[in-house]
């Protein structure tokens, strides 16, 4: 028999059908019960929010936000005699009001709020086991070269995550 006498299938046959029928097709999109959404509240934060909120209005899902504060320590290699404690205090504070008029902005209540001193990968990651999120959103600029090579954030969180990480692209 040449190959075309054999019965076939024409994938938009198949394309009709429901996913479960489908062969060899499993669900392309898992059902998220928990988001964490990573922000710097920079205006980018706005992007990834109104992903994050749509996947998680799509999903019913609960969904954190999470703000992470580098420690002044880590920005100066903690080699300079100083303490940073006062400094750090009100950052901290200012870092907890504007994440309050972000979350208000877009419907996030307050105990799913988290301002975080640390590492921003290792608090994201750590965050997310807590809540038991299935989803990270975080934003991502196109970096290249000697950006690229230090690394981001996004790539940070992408890496070490135990669930799925949506990179938005801003900026």
């Amino acid at each position: 028999r040449d190959l075309h006498s054999f019965p076939t299938r024409r994938s938009s046959d198949l394309a009709k059908r429901p996913n479960h029928q489908r062969p060899g097709v499993e669900k392309v999109m898992s059902n998220y019960n928990k988001i964490l959404m990573a922000v710097d509240l920079s205006e980018d934060s706005d992007t990834v929010a109104e992903r994050a909120l749509a996947i998680a209005h799509n999903n019913d899902a609960e969904l954190h936000v999470i703000h992470v504060i580098e420690p002044l320590s880590f920005a100066y290699g903690g080699d300079i005699p100083m303490d940073f404690s006062g400094i750090q205090d009100e950052i901290h504070q200012q870092a907890e009001q504007q994440l309050a008029k972000f979350a208000l902005k877009h419907g996030v209540d307050e105990a799913h709020r988290h301002v975080v001193l640390g590492r921003p990968e290792v608090e994201i990651h750590s965050l997310a086991e807590e809540t038991g999120a299935g989803l990270i959103v975080v934003g991502s600029h196109g970096r290249y070269g000697l950006a690229l090579i230090m690394g981001s954030t996004a790539n940070g969180v992408l890496h070490g995550a135990n669930c799925d990480v949506l990179a938005v692209r801003v900026g």
